[in-house]
């Protein structure tokens, strides 16, 4: 018997006993194959049973050819195939390799585009719907989908000066010296045509589809819906909160919301106080903006980050582009489905570098002491799962600890538990409804001491949920810049 994994990745192998009388099912593997990222047919080997049967008596060059033939008759454009044979527990095989096809979609001619531009989506081959068949064609024109015009949306001269600014303070508030800030140029309306961000329509101005998405954003499915449930499944919501508006302004929100679900720790050494998440937060942001930057905007879902007792999980719609596979992905090679939002998006010191994200999670995850994050693709999308350290029954996660000696107390010395969210969440419903709260009333409203209570409350000005007014006993708290939307 054979296993798929000896020739490969499995989901990009297809056994197939004999070559099947019906052509059209011998053919759909390979059109699918050229369709996304190859993939390999191994002729001779039984599907289900991966008994090893051969090919017989039957000349593999004489076969070869045969089946380079029958590919070359019904399919277009050309398929680049490479067939090799190879013998297997004493019997002769086929390996039929498809190589990612560069001139999009590929389909039977006989059948047409529509029937027959076969796709892989979770290990299988199937027929492209509309919507997937016009990413094809776009992408085997060398027609990057951002950069064309947005039909019915009007140049606006003020909205695309603002934007320029907008560009120019993003990239500002990046720099970390004053070197780095007399390196940004002004962004301006000549650049953003370059980028892809408008485009000519004769000798006017146009917007396309990227300048719609960092502005106005009138695409319905161009959002990030985040979500905090109860547990390790989607039973119980938590919190939710859906993010619209310019994508850049999504990634910020997203990342905000992630940092205020997740534990917050610190460690006290001496005078010294070193605050750090249980997770690398800025791992988690670059897979965010990933995933704005890569997604396909032809795809009618939104982009979804969840966070569960156990995970946190960021998908976006659309698979690796260009024939991309995931190892080359891995290893640092990158292809861009979305060229204006990433060259805007570099300018705007969003994205650092090019190719170097989905490393950079994996080894920040490594340094955590983290177990290793799941990249992959699924279904029709792109999934990163961050795993987060399982708490065991009495075991408090994220604390503050303190070293005994520099305590005013040797009986409180050692731990202190973090905010808990659900309080939190009391104490947010309090204020959307009453405009502040003061530490007396979180005290009465949660039934716990007033210590505990300023603790709650620090601990959400430090994240900007909520802002702090006035002094001493006429203190009192109002929402923050991170205050979340009703």
């Amino acid at each position: 018997m054979a296993e798929k994994a000896y020739f490969g990745e499995g989901k990009n192998i297809e056994f197939k006993r004999e070559i099947p009388k019906k052509r059209e099912r011998f053919l759909k593997d390979i059109i699918a194959f050229a369709n996304c990222t190859g993939g390999k047919v191994i002729l001779g080997i039984e599907d289900i049973t991966n008994i090893v049967y051969g090919i017989g008596d039957v000349n593999p060059f004489r076969l070869s050819d045969d089946i380079t033939n029958m590919i070359s008759d019904a399919c277009t454009p050309q398929i680049e195939t490479n067939i090799t044979a190879q013998t297997l527990e004493g019997k002769t095989i086929l390996i039929i390799d498809v190589v990612p096809g560069k001139f999009r979609p590929y389909y039977i001619k006989s059948m047409g585009k529509e029937r027959s531009a076969y796709i892989r989506i979770n290990g299988s081959s199937r027929a492209a719907d509309a919507r997937r068949l016009q990413a094809l064609e776009l992408e085997g024109q060398g027609i990057y989908y951002d950069t064309l015009q947005e039909i019915g949306m009007e140049y606006d001269e003020d909205a695309a000066h603002k934007l320029c600014a907008a560009m120019k303070e993003v990239a500002l508030s990046a720099c970390k010296t004053e070197e780095e800030k007399a390196g940004i140029h002004d962004m301006t309306v000549e650049k953003l045509e370059d980028m892809g961000l408008l485009c000519r329509l004769g000798r006017d101005y146009a917007p396309t589809h990227a300048f719609n998405l960092m502005t106005v954003n009138k695409v319905r499915y161009a959002k990030i819906q985040c979500a905090l449930f109860k547990g390790v499944d989607r039973a119980v919501f938590i919190d939710r909160r859906e993010y619209t508006g310019p994508i850049y302004e999504q990634i910020e929100e997203a990342y905000q919301f992630v940092k205020r679900h997740i534990n917050l720790s610190a460690e006290i050494n001496g005078i010294v106080r070193r605050d750090y998440y249980e997770l690398p937060v800025l791992a988690v942001r670059e897979a965010i903006v990933n995933g704005v930057t890569h997604r396909s905007y032809l795809d009618d879902s939104a982009m979804q980050v969840s966070i569960y007792d156990d995970r946190v999980e960021i998908v976006s719609p659309g698979t690796l582009y260009g024939g991309l596979d995931m190892e080359a992905a891995l290893s640092g090679r990158s292809k861009c489905r979305n060229a204006a939002i990433s060259e805007a998006f570099y300018y705007m010191k969003i994205i650092e570098a090019w190719g170097t994200g989905l490393g950079r999670i994996r080894s920040s995850c490594a340094e955590y002491g983290l177990k290793e994050p799941a990249i992959e693709e699924f279904g029709d999308g792109f999934r990163v799962v961050f795993y987060r350290k399982v708490v065991k029954t009495g075991q408090n996660m994220g604390r503050v600890t303190e070293d005994p000696a520099q305590s005013g107390n040797p009986a409180q010395s050692g731990t202190a538990a973090l905010p808990d969210l659900n309080q939190e969440l009391q104490i947010e419903k309090y204020v959307r409804k009453n405009g502040f709260c003061t530490t007396s009333v979180v005290a009465e409203l949660l039934n716990v001491k007033e210590r505990r209570a300023r603790g709650l409350l620090g601990s959400m000005v430090k994240k900007s949920v909520l802002m702090k007014e006035g002094n001493a006993r006429n203190t009192r708290y109002v929402a923050g810049t991170q205050f979340p939307e009703e």
